[in-house]
């Protein structure tokens, strides 16, 4: 074996010491399977059903068999920091087994079992039972305490594992009534992502990093699900305090500081859009908005404009609109397709065209500019659906700048406005192929003159390059603007244009050849 077990463990207490700790935070001692894991792992200890067969001095490996309705063969591997075993479960009772028996040579397994059992105070499965919404709270604060410790700073890149932990064990206790399920999901949901939300607050851990958004994305993803679920279903009379308590859980993770205002106010959105849509709730809801305090980054104006939509109270609408702010309109965007969606047209258009005269300051100082793109062009999706002025849709294109050049493109082409078009395409330069997938193909086809300045424009963007193959690519424009002009009835026009140009790059050789094999006059 090359050293004794009992060296073997003190060399190696500190790997021990962390692969306990983590079973520790996630076994639950008031989960039944839990406790019956913890159970068996100590019992195979007792009953020195744990054999440590030989240990491989030159790659640092120990191999174990536990004893037990089939026996399970646990490798650690000491120089790389990791257990395994060959039984299918991640966390089973062989590989626990394996390390309370190496503990037990510098500590005591009975006193690990003990403070671990310290933490239960009732069992989940009863709190189940009572299916209320305080043991439905009081089982996601059994799981949360013990996967969250008071007062201790989390780092982020813990969360999608505490998360999935978490859903684990309370899914266990999902009701069988096919009715109630949907309902449970998405109230533990709830009351585990508050919780999850206010400890990251509480010990200031990161909430802005890249995984605890990652992690809340996914919940949200399957969240959603869950509410078009509920939305489809009849509600029984006995699941009224499980909505109402939700109510209260879903503006608790709206009024969560720090960070993501994005997606807590699209959550807050979907729940009122599916399931809290009736008016007596909406009216509640505003008075209890009334009486708090909102979060710095979703003023509660804001959020009471939800409900001025949810109660067709228009006058209440257009009084918040008169005080609007550029620097939310990426939230007016999540509330205006909230009114799309539940069939308020006309107050989505209020909105809409409230946002218009800041659009072009919130695009282009405030709007990172890798999302600048993105926000037009779901913001201009929007638009299509309103009715504009000819003035409010300049000022619209105009809002957009250079990311809004296919949109005001589209708009040109559809008010036959096609020396604007060209003018356009020559102020954001790009290519004829691409211009022609566009709508060069209609400018020729119903004003071929206003097309001349652009094929111009793109020559000439060729021969600055200085290249035969620029050059080249000049001729080739050429013959189309030619065609163009032809149509056009300006084929003089095109044949002094053209002896212009010779004239003016007659020292460009390479030039003046391509001119030749053309045979442009």
């Amino acid at each position: 074996m090359g050293l004794s077990i009992p060296a073997i463990a003190r060399n190696n207490a500190d790997f021990i010491n962390r692969e306990l700790e983590k079973y520790t935070q996630e076994l639950h001692p008031s989960s039944a399977e839990d406790e019956e894991l913890v159970r068996r792992a100590v019992f195979s200890v007792r009953n020195k059903s744990v054999l440590f067969e030989r240990y491989n001095t030159a790659v640092e490996k120990l191999f174990t068999v536990v004893q037990d309705v089939r026996p399970a063969e646990v490798t650690i591997d000491f120089r790389f920091q990791q257990a395994s075993c060959t039984c299918p479960q991640p966390l089973c009772r062989h590989q626990l087994g394996t390390l309370l028996g190496l503990y037990q040579y510098y500590g005591s397994v009975q006193d690990w079992a003990s403070k671990w059992r310290a933490e239960k105070s009732v069992q989940l499965n009863q709190l189940a039972a009572e299916r209320t919404p305080e043991s439905w709270d009081r089982m996601v604060d059994e799981v949360m305490a013990h996967l969250l410790p008071a007062g201790r700073r989390t780092e982020s890149y813990l969360v999608p594992s505490i998360l999935d932990n978490a859903f684990t064990k309370l899914r266990r206790y999902t009701p069988l009534e096919r009715e109630w399920q949907p309902i449970f999901k998405l109230y533990t949901e709830l009351a585990v992502l508050n919780k999850l939300w206010a400890h990251f607050l509480a010990t200031d851990s990161p909430i802005q990093s890249d995984y605890f958004q990652y992690a809340i994305d996914k919940r949200y993803e399957y969240a959603e699900d869950l509410i078009h679920e509920l939305s489809s279903k009849s509600r029984l009379f006995a699941t009224d305090p499980f909505y109402d308590a939700m109510q209260k859980s879903v503006r608790e993770l709206l009024m969560q500081e720090g960070g993501m205002p994005h997606l807590r106010i699209n959550f807050f959105l979907l729940c009122w859009e599916h399931i809290f849509n009736d008016k007596k709730r909406a009216a509640q809801e505003l008075d209890t908005l009334a009486k708090i305090d909102s979060p710095p980054d979703i003023p509660l104006d804001i959020i009471q404009l939800v409900f001025y939509i949810l109660l067709k109270d228009e006058r209440a609408t257009e009084r918040h609109l008169t005080q609007f702010d550029a620097a939310h309109i990426s939230l007016y965007e999540a509330i205006v397709h909230f009114a799309f969606n539940i069939g308020e047209k006309n107050t989505a258009a209020l909105i809409l065209k409230a946002m218009l005269p800041h659009l072009h300051q919130y695009i282009h100082q405030m709007l990172p500019p890798h999302r600048r793109q993105q926000f037009t062009n779901s913001l201009n999706l929007l638009y299509a659906e309103i009715e504009l002025t000819e003035t409010e849709e300049l000022l619209l294109y105009g809002a957009f700048g250079r990311y809004g050049i296919q949109p005001y493109s589209d708009y040109l082409l559809q008010k036959e406005k096609y020396e604007e078009w060209t003018a356009l395409h020559q102020l954001y330069s790009s290519s004829i192929p691409y211009l022609e997938s566009i709508g060069l193909k209609q400018v020729l086809s119903e004003k071929p003159a206003a097309a001349l300045p652009l094929y111009h424009h793109y020559a000439m963007e060729e021969i600055r390059q200085k290249s035969r193959m620029n050059y080249k690519q000049a001729v080739r424009i050429w013959k189309q603007m030619k065609s163009a002009a032809k149509k056009a009835g300006k084929t003089t026009y095109f044949t002094d244009y053209i002896e212009t140009v010779r004239t003016q790059f007659k020292r460009r050789r390479a030039l003046q050849e391509e001119l030749d094999k053309a045979q442009l006059h």
